[in-house]
């Protein structure tokens, strides 16, 4: 088993330097968003797994997710450390599952629910795509014709 390049202190450093807000894939979501209309609200820590990006009027929750961070079945996030194997499968493991967790909290409250993957942002116009499928979509709407979220 390898051991880890750096000893314990400066490994905690190391990890206390990984951001959670304002990543460059979150800022990079919110820029074509904007770009394609999109108005929104960040980080919700009302609502379940406090989503990084918030569209009240359709009532949709979008996280971006790192492909390492959460196990994407990407290259990057297959990989998994040589060293403290056992300790990253399970960190991941348990980001899998909160994630989960949200996703159907976040489900069951009447929101729609999207993951953007750090390694769809690697195509641009797909992404763009994507996030103009997402706001083309209707917001729902009550029985008189108007929105239930102002």
């Amino acid at each position: 088993m390898t051991t880890d390049v750096f000893p314990p202190d400066k490994r905690s450093a190391v990890m206390r330097q990984v951001k959670s807000r304002n990543t460059k894939p979150e800022m990079a979501v919110r820029r074509a968003l904007w770009r394609l209309g999109g108005r929104y609200r960040l980080h919700r820590r009302d609502l379940p797994g406090s989503p990084d990006i918030v569209l009240p009027g359709r009532k949709l929750a979008i996280f971006v997710h790192g492909c390492f961070w959460h196990g994407h079945d990407c290259a990057r996030g297959a990989r998994v450390p040589k060293a403290n194997r056992d300790y990253w499968l399970g960190k991941v493991a348990r980001n899998r599952a909160r994630d989960a967790r949200a996703a159907e909290q976040l489900a069951a409250a009447g929101w729609r629910v999207e993951t953007i993957w750090e390694c769809e942002l690697k195509t641009p116009a797909a992404l763009d795509a994507r996030l103009a499928a997402l706001l083309a979509r209707p917001s729902p709407m009550n029985i008189t014709g108007h929105s239930l979220i102002t």
